[in-house]
C-alpha cells in the first residue's frame, strides 16, 4: 500500500476515535464504530491516573507507554509532542515545563486538534499550542525544542527515518527525546502485515526492534537506550480476522513478539 493510502486510513481512524471516549476505545476491537477488525487499544495502553497533570478528558486509550516518565523535562523546557491526539502527554508535559514553559502538540487529524484545543481551553493553559501538520514533514523551525515526546505514533508513519530526521532537525543541540512505541521481534505472517486494520492499530506497522534502533542512529542520535520494553499480546480472536490458527501457532513456535518499548536518544 502507498505511504499516502496508509496515512489517510491513519486519518480516518484517529478522527472517528476523536470522538469516543477512553472507556468506548478500551471496549471494542480497534476504537472505531462498528470496526472490530483490529486491535483493542487497552492492549497497549499504560494507566495515566497517577500523574500530575493528568487530565481525563484528554485520555483516550491511545498510548503504549508513558513516555515523559523518562524525558527528563525541565522547569522552562520546550516540549513537543508527536501525534498529540486529544493533548494527553501535553497536558502532563505542560505540568512539568511550569508556567515558564512551553508544549507543542503536532497532529495532522483534524479532529484530534479541534478536541485537544477544546480542552487546552478548558483548562485556560496558555502555554500549551496545538498545531496541524505531517510529522515526515513538519511546519516547526529548526534547533527550537529541549525535548520530543511521543506515544505509540510512529508506528503509523510510513517513513520512520524520515521522521527521526525531522525531530532531530526540531531538537536544539543537546536537546533528547523519549518515544513510546511498538516494534517487533521476528518476522510477522505477510496477510498480517499487509492489513490495513492492524496497521491503523499499530501493529502491522511495526518494525524489526533492531532496524528501529538503527534507524535512530543513523540519522545521528547519541546515547539511544531502550528504558522499558514490555510484551504486547494480541488476542487470539483477533489475529484470526487475518491469520489462520496454524500460522498463529508457527508465530508462537518461532517466538515472534510483538513489544512496546520507551527509548530515548540525545542530539
Amino acid at each position: 500500500m502507498k505511504p499516502e493510502d496508509l496515512k489517510l486510513i491513519v486519518q480516518e481512524k484517529y478522527g472517528e476515535i476523536a470522538h469516543q471516549s477512553r472507556d468506548f476505545n478500551a471496549g471494542s476491537c480497534c476504537g472505531s464504530t462498528g470496526c472490530c477488525d483490529t486491535v483493542d487499544y487497552s492492549i497497549f495502553a499504560d494507566s495515566y491516573d497517577q500523574l500530575d497533570g493528568y487530565n481525563p478528558d484528554a485520555d483516550l486509550g491511545l498510548g503504549c507507554g508513558l513516555p515523559t516518565q523518562y524525558a527528563g523535562i525541565n522547569q522552562g523546557d520546550s516540549v513537543l509532542d508527536l501525534g498529540s491526539g486529544a493533548g494527553n502527554d501535553c497536558f502532563v508535559a505542560r505540568q512539568l515545563v511550569g508556567e515558564e514553559g512551553m508544549v507543542t502538540g503536532i497532529d495532522f487529524t483534524d479532529e484530534m486538534l479541534k478536541k485537544a484545543k477544546a480542552n487546552a481551553s478548558k483548562l485556560n493553559f496558555n502555554n500549551v499550542e496545538f498545531v496541524k501538520g505531517d510529522i515526515e514533514e513538519m511546519p516547526l523551525p529548526d534547533n527550537n525544542f529541549n525535548v520530543v515526546i511521543s506515544n505509540c505514533v510512529l508506528n503509523l508513519v510510513p517513513d520512520k527515518k524520515k521522521a527521526f530526521s525531522e525531530i532531530y532537525r526540531v531538537l536544539k543541540p543537546g536537546g533528547h527525546f523519549s518515544i513510546s512505541d511498538v516494534v517487533l521481534e521476528g518476522e510477522l505472517p505477510a496477510d498480517l502485515q499487509s492489513a490495513a486494520e492492524m496497521y491503523a492499530g499499530c501493529v502491522s506497522g511495526a518494525i524489526q526492534k533492531e532496524d528501529y534502533l538503527q534507524v535512530i542512529k543513523d540519522v545521528g542520535f547519541k546515547s539511544v537506550q531502550i528504558k522499558k520494553e514490555k510484551v504486547i499480546t494480541v488476542p487470539d480472536e483477533i489475529l484470526l480476522k487475518y491469520i489462520s490458527q496454524n500460522e498463529i501457532e508457527n508465530l508462537k513456535a518461532k517466538g515472534t513478539g510483538i513489544f512496546s518499548i520507551t527509548v530515548v536518544g540525545t542530539k
